[in-house]
């Protein structure tokens, strides 16, 4: 019979979360998340759940009936989205300008679909008559974007501009708002989104687990007219929403705890406002910008693309990218990451989302990242922050 391993008790050290994700947990979603557990059936739970439902409608500004949030990890959401709405033989078009665009593309295909691209460079958002150009070539059923494209730090403007090239083709799009939901402007009925996912770790400042989604009129129906049933029963939306619907019917067992975090983080959102959080992360990841350019970092994104949330910063030449990475958490206690994907090695990528995003972080970050240069010889401009 095997022994039973030693363990110590937990205890994770204090980091400051400048990465891409995750943020640092906001003080009152721990609270929240450390409730006594409910029944997933408990009447006081389900109310729960239609306090989550009411606060991401206004995160997502939205009146979709089938906003809900995904028992699962962001990419579940992705899924969720992707394997409802394609159907076998569908052809979905994807972007081809950053990381998560290719993983639409990988499970569209697994749910059947046909897919094809719109091209844009790495680091640039797409345009709207390269879309169209795509959609009159394709004539594809579905179109995916990125809102907010996590490897390369790009914002994607005039969506409202992209949905109409879509609408007036028929196809259903579906937005990656997993690193701009509450953390930069997003307004999904406006804009005509027909189904948009989030990501509770990034601007919500909560823990991984349960993602907000929303699905409009337009890809409901489209859902609920499926010739055959989607791929996968657990993100069955048909069967989930009976859940979160009126029906209340149990599907399966719901992360409690989980949903008592992204309620709060949703609070949260709902007391500061929306146009107020906004604006705070445009201040404070502004005032990051502005720092690492004095110290002599470019930043790798343009500003009328930039994405305050994720910053991407160009590495310059002479320098480890690595190796500044490691600095800063050995000596700080600071994570920031690497380049994803194509851009592997050629950029930092440097979160500034929810409760990361304060100004006394990004004096922090300031501080290390100029000690950090300096520890490879590299001739920093000015000082980040004056003495």
């Amino acid at each position: 019979m095997r022994s039973p391993p030693e363990t110590s008790e937990l205890d994770t050290p204090s980091r400051i979360l400048m990465g891409p994700g995750p943020s640092m947990i906001h003080p009152r979603v721990l609270r929240a998340m450390s409730t006594q557990a409910l029944g997933y059936m408990d009447p006081s739970f389900l109310e729960i759940m239609d306090d989550i439902q009411e606060l991401l409608r206004y995160a997502f500004q939205t009146d979709n009936e089938w906003t809900l949030a995904t028992s699962g990890t962001g990419t579940a959401a992705m899924e969720t989205a992707i394997g409802n709405i394609v159907e076998p033989g569908d052809t979905m078009l994807v972007p081809t300008n950053g990381y998560f665009g290719d993983r639409m593309g990988k499970i569209a295909r697994r749910a059947g679909g046909d897919v094809v691209t719109v091209d844009a460079p790495w680091g640039e958002p797409l345009h709207p008559a390269d879309v169209a150009d795509a959609f009159d070539e394709h004539q594809p059923d579905v179109f995916g974007f990125i809102h907010a494209e996590t490897s390369t730090g790009v914002r994607q403007p005039n969506v409202s501009d992209l949905t109409d090239i879509a609408h007036d083709h028929d196809a259903i799009t579906i937005a990656d708002c997993v690193t701009s939901l509450s953390g930069v402007e997003l307004h999904v009925d406006d804009w005509g989104i027909d189904a948009a996912y989030g990501s509770p770790q990034k601007c919500l400042s909560c823990t991984p687990g349960a993602t907000p989604l929303t699905i409009g009129e337009r890809a409901r129906e489209k859902i609920q007219n499926r010739d055959d049933d989607t791929g996968s029963w657990y993100l069955d939306l048909d069967l989930v929403m009976e859940y979160w619907g009126d029906e209340r019917n149990y599907h399966h067992t719901a992360p409690t705890t989980n949903f008592y975090g992204l309620r709060e983080a949703l609070r949260l959102v709902a007391e500061e406002g929306l146009e107020n959080r906004w604006e705070r992360h445009r201040a404070v990841a502004g005032e990051l910008r502005e720092g690492l350019q004095n110290l002599g970092l470019e930043p790798a994104a343009e500003k009328e693309y930039w994405l305050p949330s994720l910053n991407s910063i160009e590495v310059p030449d002479g320098v480890d990218d690595a190796a500044v990475i490691e600095f800063l958490m050995d000596e700080y206690d600071i994570e920031i990451a690497s380049g994803l994907g194509a851009l592997e090695g050629d950029i930092w990528r440097i979160g500034c989302m929810g409760y990361s995003a304060r100004r006394q972080n990004v004096a922090c970050l300031l501080t290390a990242m100029e000690d950090a240069l300096e520890a490879q010889n590299f001739d920093v401009d000015e000082p980040a922050i004056e003495a």
